[in-house]
């Protein structure tokens, strides 16, 4: 058994910590971008996103994605019965944690996406599955010694195995659910449903940028390369910045005006492409990589509407598109200098790199778009995916919760 470093693993749940306060960013952006009738809702569905991927994390996701080094599945550590010792220098609870706060950030991705229409025990459902199997299975295939890893496909912190598996999930799911009561007019035109509460987006953004330091550094797994903790974490500073700024010119060229949420979806953006290579590009391309972000995920939001796919907070793209863009950057600006498998294709390493990033991504969310299709479709033929139009239009707050999230408050919309 490898010994024990107190300061790696100091680190490591430190980490961890930083990545499970992330879901109080999620909630806070998924209710700001929202009406206020469906606030209680969507953080019903955050808060209790983290205590299914704990449990089934714990009962199956561990065994599924570390169990063994087969090239589909994990088969052993059920409860984690058995599993004991280290991994790395690290002691295995201190991994199982790190890793449980990874698969409740995937599963949290698709409530923004499905927001205000989807019934509550059909979530919950959901949330137990994706954290149970379907992220396991593309989490071995990468990280767990799986086929994917013998391939020598690389995402350091999650761009896809995260990221795009949620925003996969979160497009099967917002398309299966159709769009909210009067998202578009007869002739496909998309109408505005603005969120009720811009401030707490802002400050729910302020909390995942900050806890996504949590995410690409600690994936470093541990403190004994000073150097690697040091650059993952002046990439992920750049090109968060370089994406809300590229997404804020955007929106004040094709609209008139510097809109603050698209600003902040630019920073998520640039911090979902910088997830998977941020170990080993170098600061210039992090800040291009953020710059394609910020383009990306304006543009993703405008082809959703034009395909009349209703994400309400800019799941899809901000974590499907750009998770996609960061995962094929490593094939690109990848230095093995810095501990890539090989070059990208900046730094003379050809067309191969790029190829097997490409491989992966097409690989990993085709099996989640499948995998997600089945898991939705049983889930309305057992439950319904949907509320009732009367719901919807009252609100899931009172109709799934019997609360009012403002009680005592009067807040006008334009609902």
């Amino acid at each position: 058994m490898t010994e024990i470093n107190a300061l790696d693993t100091l680190w490591v749940l430190l980490a961890a910590l930083l990545v499970f306060f992330m879901q109080a960013g999620f909630a806070m952006v998924e209710a700001g971008l929202i009406r206020s009738k469906n606030a209680g809702n969507v953080l019903m569905k955050n808060f209790i996103d983290f205590c299914f991927a704990a449990l089934a994390f714990y009962i199956f996701g561990y065994a599924i994605m570390f169990g063994g080094t087969g090239p589909i599945v994990g088969t052993e550590g059920w409860f984690l019965f058995g599993v004991q010792g280290t991994v790395g220098s690290l002691p295995v609870e201190a991994f199982w944690f790190f890793q449980a706060a990874f698969a409740g950030t995937a599963a949290t991705i698709v409530s923004g996406a499905m927001a205000e229409r989807m019934r509550f025990v059909s979530y919950m459902a959901y949330s137990f599955l994706i954290s149970a199997f379907i992220y396991p299975v593309v989490g071995h295939w990468v990280w767990g010694g799986g086929w994917l890893s013998t391939l020598k496909f690389y995402d350091f912190a999650g761009s896809t195995v995260v990221h795009g598996v949620g925003g996969m999930a979160a497009l099967i799911g917002a398309w299966m659910l159709g769009p909210r009561i009067g998202r578009f007019n007869k002739d496909g035109s998309p109408n505005v449903i603005s969120g009720h509460n811009i401030p707490l987006v802002t400050i729910g953004v302020f909390i995942l940028w900050f806890g996504w330091y949590g995410f690409n550094a600690g994936s470093a797994l541990g403190m004994s390369d000073a150097a690697l903790v040091a650059r993952v974490a002046i990439n992920t500073t750049l090109a968060p910045a370089a994406g809300a700024i590229t997404a804020m010119l955007m929106s004040w060229v094709l609209f008139g005006k510097p809109d603050l949420s698209i600003t902040l979806n630019g920073a998520l953006a640039g911090l979902v492409g910088i997830t998977a290579p941020c170990a080993i590009v170098g600061s210039g391309a992090s800040i291009f990589i953020g710059i394609i972000a910020g383009i990306l995920v304006v543009y993703g939001v405008i082809g959703l509407n034009k395909l009349k796919i209703d994400d309400p907070v800019g799941a899809v793209p901000v974590h499907g598109l750009c998770g996609i863009w960061g995962t094929l950057a490593v094939g690109i600006f990848g230095q093995a200098a810095l501990g890539a498998p090989s070059n990208g294709l900046f730094y003379g390493g050809g067309f191969g790199p790029l190829g097997t990033q490409l491989l992966g991504v097409v690989a990993c969310l085709g099996f989640v778009a499948v995998t997600m299709g089945i898991v939705f479709k049983a889930i309305d033929a057992v439950l319904g995916l949907r509320v009732p139009r009367e719901t919807e239009l009252r609100g899931l707050d009172l109709d799934e919760h019997g609360m009012d999230s403002y009680s005592g408050f009067q807040i006008f919309t334009t609902e």
